[in-house]
C-alpha cells in the first residue's frame, strides 16, 4: 500500500522559470460557480489586439479565443494547419475513467497543487441496470475504492470533486463553468459541448490535462476554421440535432480533423444555449478540434437562468471580441438554411451516414437494417436539456391521449443532477412513466456502453434509436449486431410511438387505442424552466488542499504508474507487426470501454482489452492475430504480452483516420505498456495521434496511402533514420518480406522540436520530470 501525504511536498517548485512555494499553487479559482472568481475579457480583449496588429487582418472568433490564450501573444508562430500554438487554458476537466489515469500522472509530476481551476466529475463507472437511484447506488458501493481515490486526489491536490450522481461532465460544465471566451480543456471527447455557451472547449489525453494543471503550456498545431453559415429558422420537427446530423454527412467523420468549426449567419438567433451545445457536442464526431458559437442573447439568458448573470453582462460588453470580424476568412464554407433542412437519422455503426426522415424506411429496406425498434433512448450529454425533455414530453403527452405508450423499450438519461430535479418537479418524469419509460441515473450509462442489457443475445441482429451521439459497432450494448442509429430526442421519441423505422412523423398516422387514426403534431418546449432551475441535491466537493491518498498495491482497480524507457538511441529494427487492421479502428476498438471501465487507473489489467474488435486483414477475424516467434494464432493482448516478455519489439499497421472517436488515452497507454514501438497507418485522428506522442511512441503515417497494401501481417519492419529525427523530415521504412526481398517507403510525422524531447524521454512525463529536476 502507497501512502502519499501534503508533507512530501515541502520545498520550491520551478515552473517556468520562477520558484514557487507549494502555497501558491493553492491560490487557485476552486469554488463551484466561480462566479466572480475570473472574467478574463480585459486580458483576451488585449491579447487579441496584440495579434491583429501583428497579422494584419480580420480573425475569426474562434482565432481570437485561441490566439488570445497564447502563452506568449507577442512573438508565437501563428499559420494555420503549420505552426504548433503553446496556449493558457483557463481550466480542467475530467471525467471519472480518464481522471484516474490523469491523477496518478499528476501524482508522478510531484507536484502539489494542481495551478489551474480543475474538476473530476464521477459519470461513466454507473452502469444502467434497473433505474436511477438503484444503480446509483450499486455503482457507489462497486467503484468504492476509485471514488475514494478520486476524491481523496481531488481534495490534497486542489481538483473539485462532482461525486456519483451529480451528472455528466458536459452538463455539469454547461451548467456552472463554461462562459463566452473560455479555453477549457476536457478528458473526454465531448468536451467540445461548452460551444455552445461561446467557449473553445476542447477534447484532450489525460497527459495534455496533466501540463496544464502543472502550469506548462499546452500545444495544439494551429487549427484551420471551417464556418458553417446558417440562414432561416428552425421550426416543425426539425431541432438543432439536425444542424450537426447534416454538418457530419457533409464532412463525414474526418472532414473537421485539424479544424476548429465555427457558426455564424444569421440563423443562429433561433437557437437556443444548449440547442447550440448540442450541435458543438457531437462535432466530435466529424473529428473537429472543436465547434463554437458567437455570443448572442441565448447564451445571455442561460447564463442568467443558472446563476451567471454577472458573466453574460461582463460578457455583452466585450461582445466585439466574441463574435467574428467582418471579412475574416474561413478555410471552408457551408451554408445550411434551417428554413428547409428536414430531420435526420444517422447510422447504423458511424455517426455520418445520414438518411432524412422520409428516406429512412426505404434506405432500411434497401439496406436489411432491421425495421422494428427494439429501444429508444433520449438524454446523454448531446441531448438531455430542458428543451429537449420538454420536447420530448410533449409528444409522449399526444401518445398518452390517445390511450397509446412506447411500443419499444423507452429509457430517459437526464444530464445532470439539476435537470433530474427540474423536470421531476415539473412533471416531465411522470409523463415518461407514464408513457413506458425508465429514467436512468445522471451519468453517461449506455451512451457509452454502461447498459447491462438483457432484452436481445449477443449477437442477434436489432435496431435502436438513440438522441446520443456516437454509434460505432457495439458502442452502446456489446453488441456487435445492434443497428444504432443517432438523431433527436423528438424522432426518438415518435419512433418509440411507431416501434418501426418507417415512420415519418411528419406524414405518417398512428392508431390510437379506439382504433381511430390520427398524426402527431410538432413538438413544442420551453428552452428554460418558467420557474427557474431547480439544483437538487448538491454533489459537489471542494477541496481541502489537505489529507492522504491511499492507493494499495494489492487493488485490481488502481495502480501507480512506472515511468516508460528512454528511447535506446537506436533505429526501431526487425520490429513484427503485431496486427494489421483492416478498416475503421476508433478507440472503441483499441481499447474498449463497457466493461472495461473499471479497469482505466490500473493499466497492467486493462491492457488485456488492446485492439480486441479491431479486424485483422490477414484472416477477416478479430482478435486472432498469429504469432511470429510461435507460429500458434492467439489474442491480440496475449500476444503483445508474449512480445514484451520475449525483447520482441512490435507495430501496428492501420487504415484512415486510426483512432477516431473518444480521447482516452489508454488506446495508446496500453501499446507503449505492452512493448509497441510505432503506429504506422494512412491518417489519424487528432487527439489520438497527440496521446501517441505523449506516451512515447512513434504514430507515423505513409507518405505514399497505397503503401499500405505493401505490407503483409507477416512482414518485418525497420524504421530508420531516428538519430537524425527532425521536424518535418520522413523516416524511411524497410520491409523485409518472408521470402527475403526488401520494400524501402517513407513514413511522414508531425513531431515538433519538443515532442521529439517526449520521444526521446520515453514520455512527456518523463520529459516534464527533466525538465523540472534541472530547474530546482
Amino acid at each position: 500500500m502507497v501512502l502519499l501525504r501534503a508533507s512530501q511536498f515541502a520545498g520550491t517548485i520551478s515552473v517556468r522559470g520562477f520558484h514557487f512555494s507549494p502555497a501558491a499553487f493553492s491560490n487557485v479559482a476552486i469554488s463551484k460557480f466561480e462566479k466572480d472568481k475570473y472574467l478574463p475579457y480585459k486580458k483576451l480583449e488585449e491579447n487579441v489586439k496584440l495579434v491583429k496588429d501583428r497579422l494584419k487582418r480580420p480573425l475569426t472568433l474562434s482565432e481570437k479565443i485561441l490566439y488570445g490564450h497564447l502563452d506568449q501573444p507577442t512573438s508565437q508562430d501563428i499559420e494555420r494547419g503549420v505552426s504548433y500554438l503553446r496556449l493558457r487554458p483557463d481550466r480542467v476537466a475530467m471525467q471519472d475513467a480518464t481522471a484516474q489515469m490523469a491523477m496518478l500522472q499528476f501524482i508522478s509530476s510531484g507536484l502539489p497543487k494542481t495551478a489551474v481551476p480543475s474538476t473530476i466529475h464521477c459519470d461513466h463507472l454507473i452502469e444502467a441496470q434497473k433505474g436511477g437511484s438503484v444503480d446509483l447506488a450499486r455503482a457507489k458501493d462497486l467503484n468504492k475504492e476509485v471514488y475514494q481515490f478520486l476524491s481523496s486526489a481531488g481534495s490534497k491536490y486542489g481538483v473539485g470533486f462532482w461525486k456519483p450522481g451529480s451528472g455528466i461532465i458536459h452538463q455539469i460544465i454547461l451548467e456552472n463553468y463554461a462562459f463566452p471566451g473560455l479555453l477549457l480543456i476536457g478528458t473526454d471527447s465531448h468536451t467540445p459541448n461548452g460551444g455552445g455557451l461561446g467557449g473553445l472547449c476542447i477534447g484532450v489525453g489525460g497527459a495534455d490535462a496533466v501540463d496544464v494543471m502543472a502550469d506548462i503550456p499546452w500545444e495544439l498545431k494551429c487549427p484551420k476554421v471551417i464556418g458553417v453559415k446558417l440562414t432561416g429558422k428552425l421550426s416543425g420537427w426539425t431541432s438543432a440535432k439536425d444542424v450537426i446530423l447534416k454538418v457530419a454527412d457533409i464532412l463525414t467523420v474526418k472532414g473537421g480533423t485539424g479544424a476548429i468549426v465555427e457558426y455564424f449567419g444569421p440563423g443562429v438567433d433561433s437557437l437556443s444555449a444548449t440547442g447550440m451545445g448540442t450541435i458543438c457536442n457531437m462535432g466530435a464526431e466529424i473529428g473537429a478540434t472543436t465547434s463554437v458559437f458567437p455570443f448572442n442573447d441565448s447564451m445571455h439568458e442561460y447564463l442568467t437562468a443558472t446563476g451567471r448573470k454577472n458573466i453574460a453582462d461582463e460578457a455583452a460588453k466585450y461582445k466585439h471580441i466574441l463574435t467574428a470580424d467582418a471579412g475574416c476568412h474561413y478555410d471552408q464554407i457551408i451554408e445550411i438554411n434551417l428554413d428547409t433542412l428536414v430531420p435526420h437519422v444517422n447510422g447504423p455503426f458511424t455517426p455520418d451516414l445520414a438518411s432524412p426522415i422520409d428516406k429512412l424506411g426505404e434506405n432500411a429496406k434497401k439496406n436489411g437494417w432491421p425495421l422494428e425498434v427494439k429501444v429508444s433512448l433520449i438524454g446523454s450529454c448531446t441531448n438531455s436539456s430542458y428543451e429537449d425533455m420538454t420536447r420530448a414530453a410533449s409528444i409522449a403527452k399526444q401518445a398518452i391521449k390517445k390511450g397509446l405508450k412506447a411500443k419499444s423499450q423507452f429509457v430517459i438519461t437526464p444530464g445532470s443532477e439539476q435537470i433530474r430535479a427540474t423536470i421531476e418537479r415539473d412533471g416531465l418524469s411522470k409523463i415518461f412513466e407514464e408513457f413506458g419509460g425508465v429514467v436512468l441515473a445522471n451519468a453517461c450509462g449506455p451512451c457509452i456502453g454502461q447498459w447491462d442489457r438483457q432484452d436481445v443475445k449477443k449477437g442477434e441482429k436489432n435496431t435502436i434509436v438513440t438522441s446520443y451521439n456516437r454509434n460505432f459497432t457495439g458502442r452502446n450494448d456489446a453488441n456487435p449486431a445492434t443497428h444504432g442509429f443517432v438523431t433527436s430526442p423528438d424522432i426518438v421519441t415518435a419512433l418509440a410511438i411507431a416501434g418501426k423505422l418507417d415512420f415519418d412523423p411528419r406524414t405518417d398516422s398512428l392508431t390510437a387505442a379506439d382504433g381511430s387514426k390520427f398524426k402527431l403534431e410538432a413538438p413544442t418546449g420551453d428552452q428554460l424552466p418558467a420557474k427557474g432551475y431547480d439544483p437538487g441535491e448538491d454533489t459537489f466537493q471542494a477541496p481541502s488542499g489537505s489529507g492522504n491518498v491511499i492507493v494499495d498495491d494489492k487493488s485490481q482497480r488502481l495502480q501507480l504508474l512506472a515511468p516508460f524507457a528512454k528511447w535506446d538511441g537506436k533505429d526501431l529494427e526487425d520490429a513484427v507487426i503485431l496486427i494489421k487492421v483492416k478498416g475503421k479502428c476508433t478507440t472503441d476498438h483499441i481499447s474498449a470501454a463497457g466493461p472495461w471501465l473499471k479497469y482505466r487507473g490500473h493499466l497492467e489489467n486493462i491492457s488485456n482489452n488492446l485492439l480486441l474488435t479491431a479486424v485483422n486483414s490477414m484472416n477477416g477475424e478479430m482478435n486472432k492475430v498469429q504469432n511470429v516467434t510461435t507460429g500458434e494464432w492467439g489474442a491480440v493482448p496475449a500476444t503483445a504480452r508474449d512480445y514484451k516478455a520475449k525483447g520482441v519489439q512490435w507495430v501496428v499497421v492501420g487504415d484512415e483516420n486510426y483512432g477516431e472517436g473518444s480521447s482516452r488515452e489508454h488506446a495508446a497507454l496500453e501499446p507503449r505498456h505492452l512493448g509497441g514501438r510505432a503506429i504506422i497507418v494512412r491518417s489519424f485522428a487528432r487527439i489520438h495521434e497527440t496521446n501517441l506522442k505523449k506516451q512515447g511512441m512513434l504514430p507515423l503515417t505513409f507518405a505514399d496511402s497505397s503503401d499500405y497494401d505493401e505490407i503483409d501481417g507477416s512482414d518485418k519492419i525497420s524504421i530508420v533514420g531516428l538519430k537524425s529525427f527532425a521536424p518535418g523530415k520522413p523516416l524511411q521504412a524497410i520491409i523485409k518480406k518472408k521470402d527475403g526481398k526488401e520494400v524501402k517507403i517513407w513514413l511522414n510525422h508531425t513531431f515538433n522540436e519538443q515532442q521529439i524531447e517526449w520521444f526521446k524521454a520515453g514520455s512527456a512525463l518523463n520529459r516534464m520530470k527533466e525538465v523540472f529536476s534541472t530547474r530546482k
